[in-house]
């Protein structure tokens, strides 16, 4: 049995049949950094019992390891992008291993890929397999053409989760750094997944920083969800509030 819930933005509890794992925690906010929705996990102390978690990358809003810190378990297992593991080792956590693309590790029962990503920093995706489920989770990747490579070696995706605000840095550089709702869509066509749910899409930089610092698509995702439907039909989309358990 697999359910997922989301925590928030690209915080997800994927449960492999009571192997839990936590994705790219952020469990706090400060200053233009909002997550515009409540999260469903207040602090790390509320956080069920973890058989891991996967970290793709250190950005705050992805790898919020000072809100982590009251996490009980200093022993659960860490996959991580390459260059993180000392900073996870720093905050308390001693069990850690890093990841590039198609390397693969275990925390607990569940089998951890990585996969290719593109970002403004070192960043990688992961696949994820137990319990007779394979799920891949997008973190917010753009859409760069080496995703595609995930479909020919998972060609059974049970669930895909896929960012899809199409972040852009402006106004200097006006960067598009996170793959938007069409883009998403595309890729679910390519990786055939049978149930798909769109994240990172709530995100703010508050007043301020979404007039100076940032552009998105914010908290559209059904844009999302009908490109699916045009590109992806045998692909289910579900759109789900923070707390809310899907059973896949």
């Amino acid at each position: 049995m697999l359910t997922m819930t989301r925590v928030v933005h690209a915080s997800v509890l994927l449960d492999f049949g009571g192997a839990r794992i936590l994705t790219d925690p952020w469990l706090s906010e400060r200053r233009f950094y909002r997550q515009g929705e409540p999260r469903s996990v207040a602090t790390a102390a509320d956080l069920p019992p973890l058989a891991g978690i996967v970290i793709s990358h250190d950005h705050y809003d992805h790898c919020d390891l000072d809100a982590l810190v009251d996490y009980p378990d200093r022993t659960v297992p860490f996959a991580v992008a390459p260059g993180l593991a000392a900073k996870v080792r720093a905050a308390g956590f001693v069990n850690v291993v890093e990841l590039a693309p198609w390397q693969h590790t275990r925390l607990g029962p569940v089998e951890v890929t990585a996969a290719p990503a593109g970002h403004s920093v070192p960043e990688v995706t992961f696949v994820l397999r137990a319990d007779g489920h394979t799920v891949y989770f997008g973190a917010d990747t753009l859409r760069i053409p080496e995703l595609d490579e995930i479909a020919h070696r998972f060609p059974d995706l049970d669930l895909a989760l896929l960012p899809i605000n199409g972040l852009r840095i402006r106004p200097a550089l006006n960067r598009q750094v996170v793959m938007d709702a069409a883009e998403a869509a595309e890729l679910t066509r390519v990786l055939r997944a049978r149930v798909a749910v769109p994240i990172h899409y709530a995100f703010s930089s508050g007043p301020i920083g979404d007039r100076v610092m940032t552009k998105a698509e914010r908290n559209r995702p059904d844009l999302y969800r009908d490109a699916v439907a045009d590109l992806a039909a045998d692909t289910t989309v579900h759109i789900l509030d923070p707390g809310r358990p899907l059973r896949v």
